[in-house]
């Protein structure tokens, strides 16, 4: 139902009245439903499907400047829905140190961290409100080598950059290709290097 309003009511106007919504005091009384309702709607309408969040926690992408948002795919949504309850799956919302703390010889782990920028002024690391920092890198970089020591099968991808090189300079490095469209810096969209970094051939 809250759905179908955002779908009606969808405008410009109406989309950033519905973003400034987690900046007013009332929005810690919403219920949950209701958040999700309204993350949902601004995933949709805002900019190229991009969640991003301010130093002070506040949604703040965009309007897509859409005259139509599609929210929901009722039969697709209860076909997920019926996946996840059916399937050992669990979704968490913790640190990759604690995500991955139970993983053990034979397992795969995938790391997807904040790419490590080419320019500190140009590039996006903030999808949260506390940017993910050369030092969460390095910690990331110590988690993967431990689940390495462990027998883990692990594979992360980031920017070709030194500093990245430089601290997976052990393990095996491949240089992919990717087009990206967002970007602040017109020159950072397009075909850009990233590197896959296993510890297995």
């Amino acid at each position: 139902r809250l759905l179908e309003i955002h779908e009606t009511n969808h405008n410009d106007d109406y989309y950033y009245e519905i973003r400034q919504m987690d900046r007013e005091d009332s929005y810690k009384k919403i219920a949950l439903y209701e958040k999700a309702a309204r993350v949902i709607y601004l995933n949709k309408a805002g900019f190229n499907g991009l969640y991003r969040v301010n130093k002070k926690g506040y949604f703040n992408v965009p309007s897509g400047k859409k005259e139509k948002v599609k929210l929901i795919d009722l039969d697709n949504f209860n076909k997920i829905h019926n996946y996840l309850l059916n399937q050992d799956i669990q979704i968490t919302n913790i640190d990759f140190v604690d995500a991955v703390k139970n993983a053990k010889k034979g397992d795969f782990v995938y790391f997807d961290p904040p790419y490590d920028p080419w320019d500190k002024k140009e590039s996006f690391t903030a999808y949260a409100k506390d940017d993910f920092t050369r030092e969460d890198q390095i910690r990331l970089f110590e988690t993967f080598k431990c689940l390495a020591d462990k027998g883990v099968y692990v594979m992360l991808s980031n920017h070709n950059t030194d500093f990245i090189n430089s601290l997976y300079k052990d393990f095996n490095i491949y240089i992919v290709h990717a087009n990206r469209m967002i970007n602040s810096n017109p020159n950072g969209r397009g075909k850009v290097e990233e590197v896959i970094i296993t510890n297995y051939e």
